[in-house]
């Protein structure tokens, strides 16, 4: 079994950056893949970004290339989503997630975080 827990969102402008965190605990961290994933009011949960246990391998979905960092520390099982440059349209609950292996599908996801809350305003 894995926990995840997320934290860092909030309000924020237009323009502005957030970086959230998720913690895990439960298993051993870097042979786990992590996304990050976000789901608007009346929206799919959708796909934001994923990295690879311990190469870091990387990948965004186009909606935030060049403005989304994924990253993860093995050390302090933590993953983490830099955002910069946000919009209101990434206004959303973001979760972090838990795999076995690369993967960009919700439903191969096998652990989830409770979701933290990111308002960003025009």
């Amino acid at each position: 079994q894995v926990q995840l827990v997320e934290s860092g969102g909030g309000l924020v402008q237009a323009g502005g950056s957030l970086r959230l965190s998720c913690a895990a605990s439960g298993h051993t961290f870097s042979n786990l893949a992590m996304g990050w994933f976000r789901q608007a009011p009346g929206k799919e949960r959708e796909f934001v970004a994923v990295i690879t246990g311990s190469r870091g391998r990387t990948y965004n979905a186009d909606s935030v290339k060049g403005r989304f960092t994924i990253s993860r520390d093995n050390a302090k099982n933590t993953v983490y989503l830099q955002m910069n440059s946000l919009k209101p349209e990434d206004t959303a609950v973001y979760y972090c997630a838990a795999a076995g292996r690369w993967t960009l599908l919700r439903e191969d996801y096998d652990y989830w975080g409770q979701g933290t809350q990111v308002t960003v305003s025009s």
